[in-house]
């Protein structure tokens, strides 16, 4: 019911991520490359248009009404304005209709603007560019909610980390050529102009042609009936994402990446003139930088994260923003004096290089940050409203972008340094990091999930195609050590609540990590039978949530390595699920090559000790077999099943 099209996708989805190893494989497919390439299009024509025309009225015209030091602000508050005011009707537009048909729509609209835009160019008609600019920010917000609802319709869950990854980049390195383009195109003499207006309609056209090869994509609510009121609808979205907690504070937090993003970048040409010395090269060769780690930290959440959707990564890159932007201001308060230089003397410099490694990681993790957050919305958001969360996301963007430059504003007329508002940038970023992640603990516990089963163990996960993308399902494992559900969060991409001795919640730290996970504690009968009854029906209100349920049927940790006998909670647990009339599968699994790990244990001399004999990145392992159905399950079958995946190391 959540995510009737991951449902449908996947059935493919695992053959599709055996196939097609990696994520740039993803460009030699129809589904994707189009797609790949329209909004390539499109990211590089708005930057292209919004360059050329900003530097033509700060260098090559005098136009009164508009002064230079004014321009580029009012170009871009023009361009951002169609976000807050029409992204809600977009979202409804993206929701109503065919995604394909939209797309096709919006590159129509964008050959039309760039027509009229060409026309401004060559007769240097300031107010039909402004005029034109608007009509960009507007085709922009269109797309908008398209893109990013397109994505898991016609993509795997294995696959969307990968191709929100691709996405990301392609949109940094758009960017990049299209700023690069527009400059160089419009510093021509005499037909400067001229070359300008001729790039954008090429570019726009190239776009609709690329268009032409999307697939179709149905709409997933074509009932939808539009509402018109932009305020309204705003609100009726955000209460849609509030529903899901996790969705909402993804909104949030994407917001603050744009945010963060918005200061670096809105300050690049005057950290390269007052501070660093440089001139116009050394301030494009910053945003150069900063779409470089953009893209590689984009590209990179496929791997780090093992083809799912990891949002563990996000505390992860929210880490590495604090951390290299507070050490930029380190960097840049150690300069010495120095006169204007080009980009070449400014990289010979070795008191550079700290500036420029700091700037690169900075929006390295920035991608690490951000990927995980898109691919989550689009995984967990309602298919039938997910393009109108993602419209309010957008609203949202735009404002603390607008509140981005206020407040930088702000503090530059206080006195505030350039330097010193990176510094308090990173220190707010550590604390809005910290907010988000104690709201939504979710995101914490996958972080340490994801160090467990990266740096401290060698995880290595078989039949994960096993696990449900949607539904409910109970998983069977056996239990080797204290931090076995700590390995089987990392191996899934969707939230388990556990069922787990009682005990262990006294354990320092892992106590307090599996009470954020929400785990159902559970006792002996004899010893607590009410902490007995209500682990059931936690256990059944968490199945008839459609929610995945882990239970770990030996009862305890095992004493000497080897498979206890299964009691009989399980059954109980199918048995409840079934008066409800709910048929839910069984999944088994085995845990493989952890016993005699540091968070194991072991009976000697009849008290249970924790060995040493394997340490850090010792290889591990979970084997995951085929669901089975609730009614046929035993306690000694399900046994038998774990037994063989176990024997299959």
């Amino acid at each position: 019911m959540q995510n009737s099209d991951s449902q449908k996708n996947s059935a493919t989805g695992s053959h599709a991520a055996e196939a097609h190893p990696n994520q740039f494989a993803l460009l030699g497919q129809r589904r994707f490359a189009p797609f790949f390439w329209t909004q390539f299009a499109g990211a590089a024509n708005d930057n292209l248009f919004k360059f050329a025309f900003t530097v033509m009225v700060t260098y090559q015209l005098s136009v009164e009404w508009l002064p230079p030091t004014l321009a580029g602000l009012v170009i871009g508050a023009l361009f951002i304005l169609p976000f807050l005011l029409f992204s809600a009707t977009s979202g409804q537009l993206t929701d109503k209709y065919d995604k394909t048909v939209m797309i096709r729509f919006v590159k129509n609209l964008e050959i039309a603007i760039m027509l009229l835009a060409a026309w401004g160019f060559v007769q240097t008609s300031v107010p039909v560019l402004l005029t034109c600019t608007f009509l960009m920010g507007l085709h922009s917000t269109l797309f908008g909610p398209v893109k990013f609802a397109y994505l898991p319709q016609v993509l795997s869950e294995r696959e969307i980390t990968g191709g929100n990854g691709m996405v990301e980049m392609g949109t940094f390195v758009a960017i990049l050529l299209g700023q690069v383009a527009g400059g160089l195109l419009v510093a021509m003499p005499e037909v400067g102009a001229r070359n300008v207006a001729l790039g954008c309609v090429l570019v726009a056209v190239l776009g609709r042609l690329a268009a032409q090869a999307i697939p179709a994509s149905p709409a997933t609510d074509p009932s939808l009936r539009i509402n018109w009121n932009p305020v309204s609808e705003t609100w009726r979205n955000l209460a849609l994402a509030h529903q899901q907690l996790a969705v909402f504070r993804s909104l949030l937090g994407i917001s603050w990446m744009w945010f963060f993003g918005a200061v670096f970048l809105s300050q690049f040409p005057s950290l390269a003139k007052e501070v660093l010395h440089g001139n116009e090269q050394v301030a494009s060769f910053l945003l150069v930088l900063f779409s470089v780690g953009i893209g590689a930290g984009s590209l990179m959440c496929e791997v780090l994260s093992k083809r799912h959707v990891e949002i563990g990564l996000v505390p992860l890159g929210a880490i590495g923003m604090s951390v290299f932007s507070i050490d930029l201001y380190f960097a840049l308060r150690s300069l010495p004096e120095a006169s204007s230089m080009g980009v070449a003397l400014f990289v010979s410099q070795a008191q550079h290089w700290r500036v420029m490694l700091d700037l690169t990681l900075l929006s390295l993790f920035a991608g690490l940050y951000s990927v995980p957050m898109y691919a989550l919305i689009q995984i967990r958001s309602q298919p039938t409203h997910r393009a109108r969360i993602i419209a309010a996301n957008n609203i949202l963007n735009a404002l603390f972008m607008i509140a981005s430059a206020l407040i930088a504003g702000v503090l530059l007329k206080s006195g505030f340094t350039i330097p010193q508002i990176f510094l308090l940038t990173g220190i707010a970023n550590a604390v809005v990091a910290f907010y988000i992640f104690l709201v939504v603990p979710e995101y914490l516990l996958r972080f340490v999930a994801w160090v467990l089963s990266r740096l401290v163990y060698r995880f290595r996960i078989r039949g994960d195609e096993h696990l449900p993308s949607a539904g409910a399902a109970v998983l069977v494992c056996n239990h080797v050590s204290f931090v076995d559900a700590v390995l089987l969060m990392a191996a899934s991409p969707r939230p388990i609540y556990f069922i787990m001795d009682h005990r262990i919640f006294q354990v320092p730290v892992l106590g307090w990590l599996f009470r954020l996970a929400k785990a159902i504690p559970i006792a002996p009968r004899g010893e607590d039978p009410r902490t007995y009854e209500a682990a059931f029906d936690a256990a059944a209100a968490v199945l008839k949530d459609g929610e995945l349920l882990c239970i770990f049927p030996e009862g305890g940790l095992t004493r000497d390595g080897t498979l206890q006998e299964f009691k009989g909670g399980i059954v109980k647990i199918l048995q409840r699920t079934s008066a409800m009339g709910l048929e839910v599968p069984v999944i088994p699994m085995a845990l493989t090559k952890l016993w005699g790990s540091f968070f194991s244990r072991i009976e000697q001399g009849g008290a249970m000790v924790r060995p040493f004999r394997r340490g850090v990145l010792s290889r591990v392992g979970l084997n995951v077999g085929a669901p089975v159905p609730g009614h046929v399950v035993t306690p000694e079958s399900l046994r038998g099943q774990v037994a063989d995946l176990l024997a299959q190391g």
